[in-house]
C-alpha cells in the first residue's frame, strides 16, 4: 500500500503535531485511552518512514463526524453520530470514482428516506491537487444563458454549465431543471464527464395544500443534497474529495434556491399568481410569496414521502445539540449568520443568542480553489455576473 504525503506547505512537524492532536482526542472520545501510547508510536514510525501516515477505517470514520460537529455553518448538526461512513480510498479511476458517487446517491435517498453519508476517496499528494469533484453538490440544475440576458435554469451554476459544455457536454432539452453531468478530475488528468442515471436522481414535484395552481407551474426539486466541493481535513491528512449529505432543511430551497433573486427568482411570479399587489414592497407581497413558496416544498416533500425538516425544528434540534454538548464537556462553535434561518429569524430562538463564535476547530470542512480557475474562468465569470444583473424571473413557468 502506498500511503499519502503531506501537503509541501506543512512541514513534518506541522503534520506531526496534527495528527497527535486529533489521534489524542479520538482515543480520548472514543473511551480507549490505553491505545493511544502504542497507536502513537506507531504512527510516528510511519511518518519517519513515508513522511505521512495512513488512518484507521475507525479514526477515518470517527474523523469525518467530528468535521461534521465541528462546522459552524451547518443548524443539523445534533445527528452528527448517525453519519454512515464509506471508505472509499482503494478507487484510482475516475470511473470507479463515478461508480461509487452513484451508489452512494442510491444509498443516501434510501427512497426518501434519506440517509445522512460520507464516501471519502484517496488523500492528496505531495506536488498534486488531489481528486477534485468539480461539482458544488452531485445533483445540480444546469444554467443556460441566453442572448437577452436572462437564464433558463440556475444561473448560480451558469459559469459551471458553460464550463462542462466546453469540456463537450451537448447540454440537455432546456428545461429550468436539467441535471449537470459530473465532473471528475484525478491529479494531473484531464476532467472527465459523466451523466447520472435519471433513476438515481429522486426528484419531488412541487405543489400547495391550498394553490391548485402551483402545481402547474412545473416547479420540482432534488430530493438529495450532496455537497461534493468541500475538502475534508483529519489530524493533517486533506481529503479533497469527500462528498458528504445530510437532509435538506425546507428553507435551503423554498427561500434561496427557488426565492433568492439570484437563483430561480419566483417570488414575484408566485406573487402575481396570488394575485398580490406588487408596486410597492409596503404590501409585503415578497414576504407573503416567500412564506407561501415554502409552504409549498414542506407540504411536497411530505406527500412524496421524502425526510425534510423545517427551520422551526431545525432550531430547536440545534438547541438540543448544544445541550448535549455541553453535557459533554465541549463548547458549540457556530456561524450565526448561517444557522439563523433565512425567514422568520426572530422568530427563531438562535436568532437571540449571541454567544456564539465562529471558532473553526479541526477535523473540519473546508472550502477549496474551484478547479477550473484561471483566464477562461474570470471570462465566464464577467458574463456571468452581467446576466445575473440583468435575469429576471423566467417566464418558462406559466401556466
Amino acid at each position: 500500500m502506498s500511503y499519502p504525503q503531506m501537503s509541501l506547505q506543512a512541514s513534518l512537524q506541522e503534520l506531526l503535531l496534527e495528527a497527535q492532536a486529533y489521534l489524542s482526542l479520538f482515543h480520548h472520545e472514543c473511551g480507549i485511552p490505553e491505545a493511544y501510547p502504542e497507536r502513537l508510536t506507531r504512527m510516528q514510525a510511519e511518518m519517519e518512514r513515508t513522511g505521512s501516515y495512513w488512518h484507521t477505517y475507525e479514526e477515518l470514520a470517527y474523523g469525518a463526524k467530528i468535521a461534521w460537529r465541528n462546522n459552524t455553518r451547518c443548524i443539523g448538526r445534533l445527528h452528527w453520530k448517525s453519519l454512515a461512513v464509506r471508505d472509499m480510498r482503494h478507487l484510482e479511476t475516475a470511473e470507479e470514482i463515478f461508480t461509487a458517487l452513484v451508489e452512494h446517491l442510491r444509498l443516501a435517498t434510501n427512497g426518501g428516506k434519506i440517509r445522512s453519508m460520507i464516501t471519502i476517496f484517496a488523500p492528496a499528494v505531495p506536488g498534486r491537487s488531489g481528486i477534485r469533484i468539480w461539482n458544488p453538490q452531485l445533483i445540480r440544475y444546469a444554467g443556460y444563458c441566453q442572448p437577452n440576458g436572462s437564464i433558463i435554469g440556475d444561473p448560480s451554476h451558469a459559469g459551471l454549465t458553460d464550463v462542462i459544455r466546453r469540456l463537450g457536454w451537448k447540454g440537455g432539452a432546456g428545461t429550468p431543471f436539467d441535471l449537470l453531468p459530473l465532473v471528475i478530475q484525478l491529479p494531473n488528468q484531464p476532467p472527465k464527464l459523466f451523466e447520472l442515471p435519471r433513476d438515481v436522481v429522486l426528484e419531488v414535484p412541487l405543489s400547495h395544500p391550498d394553490y391548485a395552481w402551483f402545481a402547474r407551474l412545473g416547479l420540482k426539486w432534488h430530493a438529495l443534497p450532496v455537497i461534493s466541493n468541500l475538502r475534508l481535513e483529519i489530524g493533517g491528512i486533506s481529503y479533497p474529495a469527500a462528498p458528504f449529505n445530510g437532509w435538506y432543511m425546507g428553507t435551503e430551497i423554498g427561500a434561496r434556491n427557488l426565492g433568492d433573486i439570484n437563483r430561480y427568482n419566483l417570488l414575484p411570479l408566485i406573487a402575481e399568481q396570488m394575485g398580490l399587489d406588487t408596486r410597492s414592497d409596503r404590501t409585503l407581497w415578497k414576504d407573503r410569496a416567500l412564506v407561501e413558496l415554502n409552504v409549498a416544498v414542506l407540504s411536497s416533500f411530505a406527500g412524496h414521502g421524502v425526510t425534510i425538516v423545517d427551520h422551526h425544528t431545525a432550531s430547536r434540534q440545534f438547541l438540543r445539540h448544544e445541550e448535549l454538548e455541553t453535557q459533554a464537556g465541549r463548547t458549540v462553535p457556530a456561524h450565526w449568520v448561517w444557522i439563523v434561518p433565512p425567514i422568520s429569524g426572530s422568530a427563531s430562538p438562535i436568532f437571540h443568542i449571541t454567544h456564539y463564535k465562529n471558532t473553526i476547530l479541526k477535523p473540519n470542512f473546508f472550502y477549496q480553489r474551484v478547479p477550473w480557475q484561471g483566464p477562461l474562468q474570470q471570462s465566464i465569470t464577467l458574463l456571468t455576473q452581467k446576466n445575473l444583473r440583468n435575469a429576471t424571473a423566467s417566464h418558462v413557468f406559466r401556466e
